[in-house]
């Protein structure tokens, strides 16, 4: 039985905005992370009010931008996703939104292998970028907290990603590696979500009873 439940929704559309809303997405896992020395990092406390702002106003607050770099991205990810499946002889399924039953959190994949044990992501970055994975030879650190959020969401025991440049040479258009599962690296970051959720919960509930104030006041006089 799955620990998470299948929103069949298109990515980018309405839907698949009003499944996100309130809840914690592989996309902003980073910011969860993100740290400062003294204080709080404003990303993860700006996310925060941003999921706290979601819950109360039942609307999401992303802006669906998307930017000429992003367009092209979406665009090439098909012909990405091809290439995944000629380099590794397995075909990828998508799938809408996924949701924890019990936590206001869940994302969105690029795709998967079977029933969810591998996951898979694709990117098609700028060249620059792209050549950047290509040097390292290694999962791009920029990526890992979201691959530790989809791990956890979906269990899965193995992670894909793909990065894919169609405007280079054949033999450096793309850059694969794959990821096996590490449990305590996953933990952590579950652990460590989780926090930041009852952080979110707190606030939320908070500013919900500020605003039944005057009510209950009134109800007092």
């Amino acid at each position: 039985m799955k620990r998470f439940a299948i929103h069949d929704c298109e990515q980018r559309s309405p839907e698949w905005f009003a499944r996100r809303s309130g809840r914690l997405t592989g996309s902003r896992a980073a910011d969860v992370l993100a740290t400062i020395k003294s204080g709080e990092a404003a990303a993860r406390r700006d996310l925060r009010m941003q999921l706290v702002c979601e819950r109360l106003t039942g609307q999401p607050q992303e802006s669906g931008y998307i930017n000429a770099d992003m367009m092209r991205g979406i665009d090439l990810e098909p012909v990405a996703r091809a290439a995944y499946e000629v380099i590794t002889g397995d075909f990828v399924t998508t799938s809408g939104f996924l949701a924890l039953p019990d936590l206001m959190a869940g994302c969105s994949l690029d795709g998967h292998l079977g029933d969810y044990q591998t996951l898979v992501s694709i990117k098609c970055p700028k060249t620059a970028t792209h050549i950047g994975y290509l040097r390292a030879g290694v999962m791009p650190a920029s990526y890992v907290p979201q691959m530790l959020h989809e791990l956890w969401i979906t269990g899965a025991r193995e992670y894909h990603f793909l990065s894919f440049d169609d405007r280079l040479p054949d033999a450096l258009r793309t850059f694969f590696v794959r990821v096996p599962r590490n449990e305590d690296a996953v933990q952590d970051y579950a652990d460590k979500a989780k926090v930041f959720l009852a952080e979110v919960d707190r606030e939320t509930d908070a500013l919900r009873t500020l605003a039944n104030l005057p009510s209950v006041l009134q109800e007092a006089v």
